[in-house]
């Protein structure tokens, strides 16, 4: 069967050429004049190949290889220029390209290109069909999937995953917050024999220490004042599957002492009961504190850090892995695309250049809030850099010289924090049409913070002081 190959190009002439050799060649040639066709020709249609120009109105060869990367399809693609820059080769490659032709190219370079990259992509395929039948025969695909970017620190993460999530050992995750800590610990447990048992998950740092010891191992009726029936805890409720314990640096000494027990005895007992229950859970648990430091001022015990950190691993921040950056932009424009009804498709090569240069103290985490922001009030098809958040945008280094746009303020050096405070409130209801609670959560602020601070300024509408709460 013949290989079926798209070819993209705005050049008609060009577009025309190519297609006479390849269908000389023996392939079946398809045509798109530029990426924004070629992206629904491919969301439609079925493609072997897509040779594709990097110049093009509307959406550029790189934009399209960005938005197939994110719609799922994993279709080998070839760009080619006339422009030959070094650069565009280097992202092209980054975002998963396979190979690069400059124009204008010989009929010989254009069939060993197509030949490499068709071989490529059987290889790879048959690879990982090997892969996963040696790995995880007749059952869902391993849970290192999950884990995105193309860097060295991710191909050594998801081969990192594939060995212990086979495992029943415990393991501790390390990281700066925001690295991804429960997604690594979602891929643990969708790699071992338990991913059909439950995967609960709890922040030690998010309760007070009452309150997490009756989440943890649940408590028996009339065990203090308010028990009125008994609750099942959550080592308890993950038998047979994980359960993952988050920021487990801040656990309380005593309830440490109760996990360690758990951890020995694999048994746990309710409050106010005087019997144990044997339990079979893996233990996950993360932290973003240094342990061994918290064990040497006597805030963490010893012997318990022994028992998690059976297996360890340190998360990278995202700043040492911009190689993925890419990867995980992709992934968030499309998740916040359909959260958000919005239709972006694609991430610009300016907009990646600005991503790249900023630091992501927040890392992935942030990253995420940041691409979703950006996608709510993307005014095109292509993320811009005017889209991105003003923080991101000036401690990259782009904030100074931008024009205004409808998506951007700019103020005076000097200008008093309150009236600061009023435009930025102002410009995003605006932008929001009115909408308190959209404008509260991207300003990450109360609704009602919203009517005080125009009330201090003596223009505060009623309906503004009767919105709901936002979260």
């Amino acid at each position: 069967m013949s290989l079926r190959i798209l070819l993209v190009d705005d050049d008609i002439q060009g577009l025309a050429t190519t297609k006479k050799i390849l269908e000389h060649a023996g392939f079946v040639a398809e045509t798109a004049e530029d990426g924004q066709a070629a992206i629904e020709r491919v969301r439609k249609e079925s493609f072997d190949l897509v040779i594709s120009d990097i110049r093009m109105p509307r959406m550029t060869g790189l934009e399209f290889l960005s938005a197939l990367r994110h719609s799922g399809k994993t279709i080998p693609v070839v760009l080619m220029t006339a422009y030959g820059r070094v650069e565009d080769a280097v992202f092209a490659m980054k975002l998963g390209a396979v190979d690069f032709l400059t124009k204008p190219f010989k009929r010989a370079a254009l069939l060993d290109a197509v030949e490499a990259a068709t071989k490529r992509a059987s290889a790879l395929s048959a690879e990982a069909k090997l892969i996963d039948a040696k790995t995880n025969p007749g059952a869902k695909p391993r849970g290192s999937l999950r884990i995105a970017g193309r860097s060295l620190q991710a191909e050594r993460l998801r081969a990192w995953v594939d060995q212990v999530g086979a495992t029943t050992a415990t393991v501790l995750i390390q990281g700066e917050s925001g690295t991804g800590k429960e997604q690594v610990a979602r891929a643990l447990h969708e790699t071992s024999a338990r991913r059909s048992g439950p995967f609960l998950a709890i922040n030690c740092a998010a309760l007070p220490e009452n309150l997490l010891e009756s989440e943890l191992f649940g408590y028996e009726r009339g065990a203090f004042t308010g028990a009125n029936a008994a609750k099942t805890g959550l080592f308890e409720a993950a038998n047979g599957g994980t359960l993952f314990l988050d920021e487990i640096g801040d656990l309380a000494l005593s309830l440490q002492a109760k996990l360690l027990r758990v951890l020995q005895e694999s048994e746990v007992r309710k409050i106010g009961s005087s019997t144990s229950k044997k339990i079979d859970v893996r233990v996950i648990s993360a932290t973003h504190q240094p342990l061994k430091m918290l064990v040497s001022e006597s805030r963490f015990r010893q012997d318990l850090l022994f028992r998690l950190e059976v297996v360890s691993i340190d998360l990278p921040p995202l700043r040492a892995r911009l190689e993925d950056l890419p990867d995980f932009a992709a992934l968030f424009v499309s998740e916040a695309g359909v959260r958000h009804g919005k239709t972006v498709a694609a991430v610009s090569p300016e907009t990646f250049d600005v991503l790249s240069r900023y630091a992501w103290p927040g890392n992935i985490r942030e990253l995420q809030n940041a691409i979703e922001r950006a996608v709510i009030f993307a005014g095109s098809p292509i993320l811009q850099v005017r889209d991105l958040p003003p923080h991101v945008l000036e401690l990259s280094g782009k904030g100074l010289g931008l024009a205004e746009s409808p998506h951007m303020i700019s103020v005076p050096v000097g200008t008093p924090l309150r009236e600061v405070e009023e435009i930025l409130i102002r410009k995003t209801l605006e932008l929001t049409q009115g909408d308190k609670n959209l404008t509260a959560k991207l300003l990450g602020i109360n609704s009602r913070t919203i009517y005080r601070k125009l009330k201090e300024d003596g223009d505060a509408s009623p309906e503004l002081e009767d919105g709901p709460v936002a979260p």
